[in-house]
């Protein structure tokens, strides 16, 4: 039997930089929207869900996940790793493509090729976001992070941790036990390569960089790749500079 693979999209309102940021609008769309119609375009994703919480704050999330006709699980705030981790499991899901909700441009290209690669290579977790490449200047911009495991990988995970980071990051037990979890990166071609990049949506110089990508490209070609996102914001050094003073956290 073919594995049910699903996109798992956390999102809440009550973001500390930028409150109510996935339903804040451009081109007349929510953000999650945006991302929601991208992700829906990747071939390898058998379902969307998204992983929002059970506060009142919320209720707005699960009504536009409605409207974009797609699953809703609604769970702990603050443990997110439950949260990812029971909506997979309330949907009988075997493999998690684990989404955030600050990422409206997604490209669903990246999501194929980390799901085939994952599917490949037998590893338990994989992920196209590396810290060793964002040191040497060959990542993929912020704001298109993939990744790749089972729901009996990420349920052992959390049957063997207690850490609060582990809670809120939902994958960090994965890649940070390499003794113990097969780990794999895969790497950003040339054309996406972008680290100094970002367009994720954090900040309100976050959302503006990424309206104005949005206003930009989108008459061009609706869908606009992440070697079209590199390529106009490398040739507008002007935009890429309205975020990057922007502290982003590593975990």
């Amino acid at each position: 039997m073919k594995a049910k693979i699903a996109a798992t999209i956390e999102a809440r309102m009550t973001s500390s930089r930028l409150p109510g940021k996935v339903l804040k609008t451009c081109l007349g769309k929510s953000m999650l929207a945006h991302m929601v119609e991208r992700v829906k375009r990747a071939e390898k994703i058998d379902q969307i869900i998204i992983a929002t919480t059970i506060n009142d704050s919320d209720d707005g999330i699960e009504v536009e996940a409605k409207r974009l006709g797609v699953d809703c699980y609604r769970g702990s705030e603050d443990n997110v790793m439950s949260r990812v981790l029971e909506a997979a499991q309330e949907f009988d899901v075997d493999i998690i493509v684990e989404l955030t909700g600050d990422c409206p441009l997604m490209d669903p290209a990246l999501i194929d090729l980390a799901v085939a690669e994952y599917l490949s290579s037998g590893v338990d977790y994989l992920s196209n976001m590396s810290l060793a490449d964002y040191e040497v200047g060959r990542a993929h911009p912020l704001g298109y992070a993939v990744q790749v495991f089972s729901t009996k990988i990420l349920a052992d995970a959390y049957g063997r941790t207690n850490d609060p980071l582990d809670y809120e990051h939902v994958s960090r037990p994965l890649y940070q036990n390499p003794d113990r979890y097969h780990v794999k990166y895969l790497p950003a071609r040339p054309s996406h390569q972008g680290p100094n990049m970002s367009v994720t949506l954090d900040t309100p110089e976050d959302f503006k960089v990424i309206c104005t990508v949005l206003e930009r490209l989108t008459p061009i070609n609706p869908q606009f790749t992440i070697a079209d996102v590199v390529s106009f914001l490398t040739e507008h050094p002007e935009i890429c500079r309205i975020n990057q003073h922007i502290g982003r956290v590593k975990v």
